[in-house]
């Protein structure tokens, strides 16, 4: 099915119209799909991306401007995501025994445990959102749409 035909447009739309009109729904339609999929463990998907994030650093803290910098949304209100993660006991934030304006974010073993419960499952969503394209089509549109923001 085409944009066109999913936004019931009544209008022929030039092609750059098109392609921002199809990001902006397709870039919405992943966003649902995250939603629902997060529902069920109590996290958003700008959660998750703190979680990831702090789970690549490898036992190592970060900061908030680094989450800040590493994050997909970089509109997210870091610091009130990581007091919701705090809550849920899947990362501790501690001051740096060096620098006590310093404050260190870590993952906890409940937040590392969850993600391996995620992995999995996300992985599969993944390949389900992107079975209709073959790997050259990925590696083309990933292409594309890394040329796209540069």
């Amino acid at each position: 099915m085409s944009i066109e035909e999913d936004i019931k447009s009544t209008v022929k739309l030039d092609e750059r119209q098109k392609t921002i009109i199809n990001l902006v729904y397709t870039n919405n339609w992943l966003k649902e799909k995250a939603m629902y999929f997060f529902k069920d463990y109590d996290l958003s998907a700008e959660q998750y991306n703190v979680l990831r994030i702090l789970r690549g650093q490898k036992g190592n803290p970060a900061n908030l401007s680094t989450l800040q910098e590493r994050m997909l949304n970089k509109m997210s209100n870091t610091t009130r995501l990581v007091d919701k993660l705090v809550s849920k006991e899947l990362v501790i934030r501690q001051q740096c025994a060096t620098n006590r304006r310093k404050i260190e974010i870590y993952i906890t073993e409940k937040g590392l445990e969850l993600l391996a419960e995620l992995d999995p499952k996300i992985n599969q969503n993944n390949d389900n959102t992107t079975k209709n394209l073959s790997l050259e089509e990925l590696k083309t549109l990933n292409t594309l749409l890394d040329k796209l923001r540069f």
